[in-house]
């Protein structure tokens, strides 16, 4: 799929040369786009740069550490960390391909960035953040089961509905990212090509647009059904008679040792779906765009730099793997 997004461009580029030759205006046919990022002093962009390159390099030892223990440890090879493995993956990929962009943006004052790489970041953009989304959607099921029916656990959550439930994760975030590119990559771009952001987000792009986009805004309500409104319903039902059930509990310690096995994923999933729905489901006149980005940078750098953490602090089977790990080493 990725492959074939320079022809996107080639084709692009044909399309909208004809069609600014016959309307004989004076739109400059785009080719690149210049990101702005965040202006300022080189001062200030190199404490940004500073700041942003550990937590870049944090997230991305965090999350293989956690990819190494689960595929090492035999102690960890149950469906949780199996699926905190897979986040972990879909973490890394959000974060290399967002960050070393945004290095080069921070050293440079802004930055450009050609038609098909633009299109290409916007791809994996939007795989990963699905991809998690659906990720998220599959733990809150495992947990429900493991709180509210946890004699027959075993038998539901087999390792070959894990397997089908990630393929089906990562099929559902490849099909609606490209679906949601193909469309905006044929647009026409004509005129200005300055992106207010720190990388190619779909709103700031289509900003930059001379073609009707009510064309994919009816696919984001039609690809939002299965990728966000079905696994937020999921989440919320889960939960719902999670702590129904945890309340029911008679003790107080058992109450607190079975909200401490869903607590670390109930905290990601307030990060993540808190900082999406301030970005895409509030309305832009509501935020300024210096307040937009801020926000973007919680689920494109922080979040996947706080996944492995929380996972990691709250979670005694990783700490103790990691202890075992480095004892072995020392």
């Amino acid at each position: 799929m990725v492959p074939s997004l320079p022809r996107f461009a080639m084709f692009y580029s044909v399309i909208v040369g004809k069609f600014c030759s016959q309307t004989k205006t004076n739109w400059t046919v785009i080719t690149e786009f210049f990101l702005l990022g965040f202006q300022g002093s080189r001062f200030y962009r190199n404490v940004l740069f500073l700041q942003f390159l550990i937590v870049f390099d944090a997230t991305i030892c965090g999350n293989l550490l956690i990819i190494l223990l689960v595929s090492t440890n035999k102690s960890l090879h149950t469906p949780m960390y199996f699926f905190i493995s897979q986040l972990s993956i879909s973490d890394i990929l959000l974060t290399t391909n967002i960050v070393p962009k945004l290095f080069h943006i921070l050293l440079n004052n802004g930055g450009t960035i050609s038609f098909a790489d633009c299109f290409t970041q916007f791809y994996f953009f939007v795989t990963s953040e699905a991809v998690e989304c659906l990720l998220l959607t599959v733990m809150s099921f495992d947990r429900y089961v493991a709180i509210c029916d946890p004699l027959h656990y075993n038998s539901i959550v087999t390792n070959d509905l894990c397997v089908r439930l990630i393929a089906m994760c990562w099929l559902g975030g490849f099909s609606a990212s490209f679906v949601m590119t193909i469309t905006p990559s044929q647009f026409y771009y004509c005129g200005a090509n300055i992106i207010d952001h720190f990388f190619c987000d779909l709103l700031p792009v289509l900003e930059l647009s001379c073609s009707d986009t009510i064309m994919i805004i009816k696919e984001m309500y039609i690809i939002s059904f299965p990728t966000i409104i079905i696994p937020t319903t999921i989440i919320i039902v889960s939960y719902t008679h999670i702590v129904i059930t945890i309340l029911r509990i008679p003790s107080s310690i058992g109450r607190q040792k079975a909200f401490s096995t869903c607590s670390s994923h109930l905290i990601v999933v307030s990060i993540f779906y808190w900082s999406m729905f301030s970005v895409y489901i509030v309305p832009a006149k509501g935020q300024s765009s210096t307040m937009n980005k801020i926000i973007s940078l919680l689920f494109t750098v922080f979040t996947p730099f706080i996944n492995p953490v929380v996972y990691s602090l709250r979670n005694k089977d990783l700490k103790k793997a990691l202890q075992k790990a480095l004892n072995k080493m020392c």
